[in-house]
């Protein structure tokens, strides 16, 4: 699978499976989205490779050793990391350019959607994480 930001400076490429993917809807999310919530998902960092602009990307960190990262150009987000989890990218999977046979699981972090982010579909809620995730956060 190969990815991209926005502006095309950083690409890469994954040769791995997807964890669960789940829409997150807490408040550091949808900041750092700029919108009702973020699609992420798990994948396995050594099966993750920068093919372009890795020098583009830039880690802010959003709380005490979780960082995001974004190209630096056009502010496109395209995961996020725990310095606990080492093994672990949780990617943006508005990033992807290529079709992925995979779909949301849940929403989590639902207490915290407002009004004008309604979720409108059959997914599970869950208040937190969801049930099984274990000191992983968006």
């Amino acid at each position: 699978m190969q990815g991209s930001c926005m502006c095309g400076g950083v690409r890469y490429e994954y040769e791995g499976a997807f964890g669960t993917i789940t829409i997150c809807h807490c408040s550091d999310c949808r900041k750092a989205q700029g919108g009702g919530g973020v699609i992420a998902a798990p994948v396995e960092k050594e099966k993750f490779r920068w093919t372009q602009g890795e020098d583009l990307i830039q880690e802010y960190e959003s709380s005490p050793g979780k960082k995001r990262a974004f190209c630096r150009n056009c502010g496109a987000p395209l995961y996020s990391r725990r310095d606990a989890e080492p093994a672990v990218l949780r990617l943006r999977m508005g990033s992807l350019d290529s079709e992925v046979d995979a779909t949301p699981a849940a929403h989590i972090f639902t207490l915290d959607v407002p009004e004008w982010a309604a979720i409108n579909d059959n997914l599970p809620h869950y208040d937190t994480h969801e049930p099984g995730r274990i000191n992983v956060s968006e």
